[in-house]
């Protein structure tokens, strides 16, 4: 069973013969989309979205800190732009690697979410990604569990 499963997350083959359920396949495409949103926004507006979006209180820092979060998120925003690029190349080209992306979201949205409870971020309200990273990684391993093969690889 456990070999099974992961034959499924990592195939031995990689192509573009996706064969799990059809509704995981269509959701990726809007969170792929929605990645790439984010990861522009966090690299070209003018405050990375720190404190218009996440409502970091960015005018209450000194200029240099100010810019040392607007950096940082610019970076996370280079991080998620190429994490991206590897969704835009399983859609258009790598298919059977679906189940795969699936596991990376659920790992990133887990992976967030101890972060921020461990370190967090003083924040003038609530971050829409903070209720996003509780509900994502939930829909993301049922989209996972979805996107696996009824028949082996």
């Amino acid at each position: 069973m456990r070999a099974k499963f992961i034959s499924n997350i990592f195939p031995k083959t990689i192509d573009n013969n996706y064969q799990g359920n059809a509704v995981a396949l269509i959701l990726f495409i809007p969170i792929t989309v929605v990645t790439i949103a984010r990861s522009l926004i966090h690299i070209f507006a003018e405050d990375g979205g720190a404190q218009s979006i996440a409502t970091i209180p960015l005018n209450s820092y000194g200029p240099e800190a100010s810019q040392a979060v607007i950096t940082f998120v610019a970076l996370w925003g280079l991080s998620q732009i190429l994490l991206a690029f590897v969704y835009l190349i399983t859609i258009f080209r790598y298919k059977s690697l679906i189940p795969l992306m699936y596991l990376l979201i659920v790992v990133e949205y887990l992976g967030r979410h101890f972060i921020i409870t461990f370190n967090p971020i003083q924040t003038l309200g609530t971050a829409p990604g903070s209720t996003v990273n509780l509900i994502m990684a939930p829909i993301a391993l049922i989209l996972m569990i979805l996107a696996i093969p009824k028949k082996a690889p």
